[in-house]
C-alpha cells in the first residue's frame, strides 16, 4: 500500500513538472528580442492547431518558427540532457558533487567537437557525423580519465574525486585550446561555442541531439531503480541480483552520451547537473526512481528559463548562456558543498 502511494505521488509530481514545463516553453516562445508581441504568438500557436487565420504575416512566422520555437525546443533538450547526466553520475559515483563538467565530461566532449569542427568543419550540418561521435568519445575519456586518477591518489573519496575531475577538465581544455590554434579560422566560433549558447540553433541542432538523447534517457530511466540499489553497496546489490559493473558501465555510457548530445550543439554549460538534481532532492526525496525523471523535465525547465534571460536581460544583445548558468550554479555549488562536506573525506 506505501509502495503504491509511493508510486501515485511520483506519477503526481511528474505531472506537475510537465505541466511547469510546457508553461514555461510557451512563455519563452512569447517573448524574445523581436516583438511580436506576446497575444499574436499565442494566436498563431492557436492557428496551427484550429486551422484558423494566423496574426502573423510571413516574415514574423518565419522568425517564430525558424528561430525562436526550435531555440527554445534546443534549450529544452540540452538542459534535460546535463540534469539527467548530473543525476545519472551522482548515483554511480554515490557522490553529491557528481556533475558532467566538474568530472570531465564536459570538457572531453568539447575536446571531442573542436577536434571534429578543426578537422571536419563541413560535418557540422550532418546529423549523424563526427562532431556528435567524437564529442561522445570525449565524454567517455574526461569521465575515465577523472575516474581512474581519483581511484589511483591514497583514499581517494569525493574530495579526492572532485580534484581530479578539475585537474582533468584544467588539462583537456588545454589541449582544446592547442587544437582550436591549429586553424585560425574556427577561433571565433570554438571560444563563442566554449561560453555556452544558442543563438545559432536552428531545427537541425534539434535534429542532431534527438537520435543521441532519446535512446540515453531509456536507458537511464530503466537504470535508475538499479541506482538505488548500488547507493546500498555493491555487496547488497550483488545479493539483490544485480550486477554493479554493467549498470555502471551502461550508465556511464547513456550520461556520457547524453552529455555529449548537448555539448557538441551548446558548447560548454555547467552546473545544471548539480543545481537540478539537488533541487529535485529537495522537493521530492532521495530516491533515483524519483531523481532521474524529475531532473529529465527540471532540467529543460531551468535551461529555458536561463535561455530566456541571456536573451532578453541586455537586449538585443544576448548574454552567454554558460555565463548565466554560473551565476546561479556557483553559490548553489557551495551550498551544496557546504551541506555535504562531512562526506568530503
Amino acid at each position: 500500500m506505501a509502495a503504491e502511494r509511493r508510486a501515485r505521488l511520483t506519477a503526481a509530481r511528474l505531472v506537475i513538472a510537465v505541466l511547469v514545463l510546457c508553461v514555461v516553453l510557451v512563455a519563452a516562445i512569447c517573448v524574445g528580442a523581436a516583438d511580436l508581441g506576446w497575444d499574436r504568438v499565442l494566436g498563431e500557436l492557436w492557428a496551427q492547431v484550429s486551422g484558423t487565420r494566423s496574426p502573423l504575416d510571413q516574415r514574423e512566422a518565419d522568425i517564430l518558427w525558424q528561430l525562436r520555437v526550435p531555440r527554445v525546443v534546443l534549450a529544452g533538450l540540452v538542459g534535460a540532457a546535463l540534469a539527467v547526466a548530473g543525476a545519472a553520475y551522482q548515483g554511480v559515483f554515490r557522490n553529491p558533487l557528481a556533475d558532467p563538467y566538474l568530472l570531465g565530461a564536459a570538457a572531453g566532449a568539447g575536446l571531442g567537437a573542436t577536434v571534429a569542427v578543426v578537422f571536419a568543419p563541413e560535418a557540422r550540418t550532418w546529423i549523424v557525423g563526427p562532431i556528435p561521435l567524437a564529442a561522445f568519445a570525449g565524454a567517455l575519456a574526461g569521465v575515465g580519465l577523472t575516474w581512474l586518477l581519483g581511484r589511483s591518489a591514497t583514499g581517494g573519496g569525493t574530495a579526492i574525486l572532485l580534484l581530479a575531475g578539475v585537474a582533468v577538465a584544467a588539462f583537456l581544455t588545454a589541449v582544446q585550446t592547442f587544437v582550436q590554434q591549429l586553424d585560425t579560422n574556427t577561433i571565433k566560433q570554438v571560444y563563442t561555442w566554449m561560453l555556452g549558447g544558442l543563438n545559432t540553433s536552428g531545427w537541425q541542432d534539434v535534429l542532431i541531439t534527438l537520435p543521441y538523447l532519446v535512446p540515453s534517457v531509456i536507458v537511464l530511466c530503466l537504470c535508475s531503480r538499479l541506482l538505488d540499489v548500488l547507493a546500498l553497496g555493491d555487496d547488497e546489490a550483488v545479493s539483490l541480483g544485480v550486477r554493479p559493473g554493467r549498470v555502471r558501465l551502461a550508465v556511464l555510457g547513456a550520461a556520457s552520451l547524453a552529455t555529449a548530445a548537448a555539448v557538441s550543439v551548446s558548447g560548454l554549460i555547467g552546473f545544471v547537473g548539480i543545481v537540478v538534481p539537488h533541487l529535485v532532492r529537495l522537493l521530492a526525496g532521495a530516491s533515483y526512481r524519483v531523481i532521474v525523471p524529475l531532473s529529465l523535465v527540471g532540467g529543460g525547465i531551468f535551461l529555458v528559463i536561463a535561455d530566456e534571460i541571456g536573451r532578453t536581460v541586455i537586449a538585443p544583445a544576448e548574454l552567454p548562456l554558460g555565463v548565466i548558468t554560473a551565476f546561479t550554479g556557483a553559490p548553489f555549488f557551495v551550498l551544496v558543498l557546504r551541506r555535504n562536506r562531512g562526506k568530503l573525506r
